[in-house]
């Protein structure tokens, strides 16, 4: 008799990854964050794939993770996929210490960081026709 299954988080059309312990400052990490949220997963891929970041390399594997788990775990298309939150965490720092002048130290700190992706399968809307305003549309009928 094990412990009854716990209510899921996120909604149907959600899936998400989690990335843990990455040596990166959480403000450098989330620049890279900003880049990708609210575009579609396509797009946020290229976008991680040519951009200059050392760490966008590990942002574009947890990316990479969260689609597939959209796909494989949940039975969303792929194609309709928007990265709806990204979001980063601190992890935790470590503290080394460097040597100074005159036998003193000066710490050292080393920051690790988390990411959480989620995307969400959106329908693209059909693209409304374009309709003349009705006076212009008289204007032009008398003339």
């Amino acid at each position: 008799m094990g412990k009854p299954a716990r209510a899921r988080a996120l909604k149907d059309n959600e899936a998400k990854a989690v990335s843990r312990m990455l040596r990166v400052s959480t403000q450098k990490l989330g620049l890279v964050a900003g880049l990708i949220r609210g575009k579609k997963a396509a797009r946020a891929m290229s976008d991680l794939e040519f951009s200059q970041k050392r760490i966008a390399i590990d942002v574009r594997k947890c990316l990479q993770s969260a689609i597939a788990n959209a796909e494989n775990n949940h039975q969303l298309d792929v194609d309709d996929l928007v990265v709806a939150e990204a979001y980063v965490g601190k992890a935790f720092e470590m503290t080394r210490f460097h040597a100074r002048g005159r036998g003193r130290m000066a710490p050292v700190t080393k920051t690790f960081s988390n990411i959480t992706i989620v995307v969400r399968e959106v329908e693209e809307k059909a693209p409304k026709a374009k309709s003349k305003p009705k006076a212009k549309a008289e204007a032009k009928a008398s003339a």
